[in-house]
């Protein structure tokens, strides 16, 4: 009798658990976020494989009158984490870029390399002594890509090349207004330092520009780098002996 007693105690504690562990896999089932469904739902076949481990474990568990109730729920438990899976893998897949965004990007990013590619070939023909070629393209950058901050360096390429073959007054002109918007370039600062000296006679204002461009890349005092690396035009590298040598 005392054994009776005892294995029906045992079975109700069976049922107890049984029941409590459906449940809560029903309550995680249907109250956990979408975004760990899929993770959850990945357990469902464990789950199943851990009822049929269970139901041979024990042949008092296998045997009662509750394992019945005990297997519908927990099988019903592990289908809804199965259905859950289901439906998550089947749903859209969110894209935060729209379309429209993408294309946008897509122009923007040819829109750039067209200019680069324009910019490259300027100073091409610029180290080239290709001087007029250079100017053209180096007006078409700055016309059609004025929208880049890149075309700042366009403008320093264009004032050189005018300074050689064009109205210095202009090119002298494009140089104030670059020295400003790229403050703090060495190029620039150097170039309207040897031209403000020669072409203007402002040795002050020469002297400040070349302070500058000196303390930021001291090579500008070198002929030769300005003449072989930068492949400025003849006449700036000139003007720019002119003031070193106060002459």
């Amino acid at each position: 009798m005392a054994t009776r007693a005892f294995l029906d105690g045992e079975q109700k504690s069976h049922d107890l658990i049984g029941i409590a562990g459906a449940s809560m896999l029903l309550a995680v089932g249907h109250s956990i976020h979408v975004s760990a469904v899929g993770a959850m739902a990945t357990k469902a076949p464990s789950i199943l494989l851990s009822i049929s481990r269970l139901r041979h474990s024990s042949g008092t568990l296998e045997s009662g009158p509750g394992w019945k109730r005990r297997s519908l729920l927990l099988s019903a438990a592990a289908a809804s984490l199965l259905d859950c899976r289901n439906s998550v893998a089947a749903g859209p897949s969110f894209d935060p870029v729209t379309d429209r965004e993408r294309e946008a990007s897509a122009v923007v990013s040819r829109r750039v390399s067209d200019a680069i590619r324009l910019l490259d070939l300027a100073r091409d023909l610029q180290a080239k002594g290709d001087y007029s070629q250079a100017l053209d393209y180096f007006t078409l950058v700055i016309r059609d890509y004025k929208d880049f901050a890149f075309a700042d360096y366009a403008r320093v390429g264009r004032a050189l090349v005018l300074y050689e073959i064009g109205d210095r007054d202009e090119a002298i002109a494009e140089m104030e207004d670059v020295s400003i918007s790229l403050k703090g370039y060495p190029e620039i600062h150097a170039a309207l330092a040897a031209a403000l000296y020669v072409d203007k006679h402002a040795a002050l204002l020469a002297e400040n520009q070349f302070a500058i461009a000196t303390l930021l890349d001291p090579h500008y005092t070198d002929l030769s780098y300005v003449r072989e690396t930068k492949h400025w035009p003849p006449s700036l590298v000139s003007s720019l002996q002119h003031f070193i040598t106060l002459s």
